[in-house]
């Protein structure tokens, strides 16, 4: 079987996926979920003429002459508006946020005026309408404001707060089952037999499936048993899993069994085997209603192959166009050699250099069982199949963690 593309392979991954229900979450509970609806204001924002400002609400015509005299005829505090009119002479003491009364088209602010008694005197003069914000100058009733594809974060939930909407429409999270399989894998905390090492992929891939919008179902870890397998892999799918991610066991080896497990309990195989580095043997499929994405064993190629192919599932499952996220032009510290039919992700350190352009300098090891080299990387760079050498000083594309 040749190794397809990481472009085709996404693409094939991504074809048969919508959007999943929307779901109605309190304002309170919608932070980080992605919206569902076009969301329109239920009002109008500021409802009414405002005060910017704690002074007084005066008529502009009355402010002629040296040093105008106004008689103050009551006071509008925020949420207490005065009632009546303010005539020829006349003006209300008022707060920030009280309406402005009925004749007042200007708010002098108290640091301009001499209060004596009932009396001010406006020493500066403003321009007419100063301090005053019109109704509707932050919304309109009825405008939509908010759209999707979008995040909420703390800047939207205030917004749909100031747009009355105690509740939100929401994408429902993909559940994303996990399974780590092999028989040399134990928890991390336990103490690992002389042929065993300590699981790692499941707490990244757990953890980006969370920053990603996802729901994280840990399945645990299975033994290289097709039996014990197989009842894992029913475990995902009846917790009603939108995507069932396996970590190892999908290569050519004697002991790699998921393939042919999920393969005996239905699973349609969508490609298996992808031009890139790390990540070759990663497989996708699907399951019934459940997509399939069988990751590497190898840390960094689960990793990696989770941030390019895991990730832009479930922004399209919350209905948000899964972008390339982060690509950006570095300038090489080092050379890189020729490279092959693969499509490779190069670890590096990213700073800025004196001209305060991005640099990337390549680690020397790329080994894909290296966590600690990517734990201290700022960037991939992405070196297209064939691409040629280049030295120091070529401008590359890098993938910012």
């Amino acid at each position: 079987m040749s190794l397809m593309p990481v472009a085709e392979a996404l693409e094939k991954l991504l074809d048969d996926v919508s959007p999943l229900e929307s779901e109605m979450l309190p304002l309170e509970a919608a932070n980080g979920r992605y919206l569902a609806a076009p969301l329109a204001s239920t009002r109008t924002q500021p409802p009414f003429a405002a005060s910017a400002m704690d002074g007084y609400a005066v008529r502009h015509a009355d402010l002629t002459g040296n040093h105008p005299t106004l008689s103050v005829i009551g006071e509008a505090p925020a949420g207490h508006g005065y009632s009546g009119n303010v005539n020829a002479g006349e003006c209300v003491r008022i707060f920030t946020g009280a309406p402005v009364p009925e004749g007042a088209d200007t708010i002098v602010i108290q640091e301009d005026v001499k209060r004596e008694g009932g009396t001010i005197t406006v020493i500066d003069v403003p321009a007419k309408g100063a301090f005053v914000r019109p109704a509707g100058l932050d919304f309109e009733k009825s405008e939509v404001l908010l759209k999707p594809p979008l995040k909420f974060g703390f800047r939207h939930l205030a917004l749909a707060a100031a747009m009355n909407h105690a509740v939100l429409p929401v994408r429902r999270q993909p559940k994303v089952a996990i399974l780590a399989t092999g028989d040399e894998l134990v928890r991390p905390g336990v103490e690992p037999g002389p042929d065993q090492i300590i699981a790692s992929n499941h707490a990244g891939i757990a953890a980006l499936v969370e920053d990603c919008g996802g729901l994280p179902l840990d399945l645990g870890i299975s033994s290289d048993d097709p039996v014990e397998l197989a009842r894992h892999v029913r475990k995902g799918l009846e917790a009603n899993a939108d995507i069932l991610v396996t970590l190892g066991g999908a290569s050519v080896g004697d002991h790699d069994l998921v393939q042919e497990v999920l393969g005996n309990e239905g699973m349609d195989l969508a490609f298996w085997r992808i031009a890139m580095r790390p990540g070759k043997p990663l497989m996708a499929g699907r399951l019934g209603k459940t997509k399939v994405l069988g990751l590497p064993g190898n840390p960094v190629s689960s990793l990696v192959c989770g941030l390019l192919f895991l990730k832009p599932l479930i922004q399209t499952m919350l209905g948000s166009a899964p972008q390339e996220i982060g690509m950006k032009s570095a300038i090489l510290v080092s050379g890189l050699p020729e490279n092959d039919r693969r499509q490779d992700y190069v670890r590096a350190t990213l700073e800025e250099d004196s001209d305060g352009r991005l640099a990337v300098a390549p680690f020397q090891k790329q080994d894909s069982s290296m966590l600690a080299l990517l734990a201290k990387s700022g960037a991939l760079i992405v070196r297209p199949p064939h691409a040629p050498a280049l030295e120091a000083g070529a401008s590359v594309p890098v993938l910012v963690l």
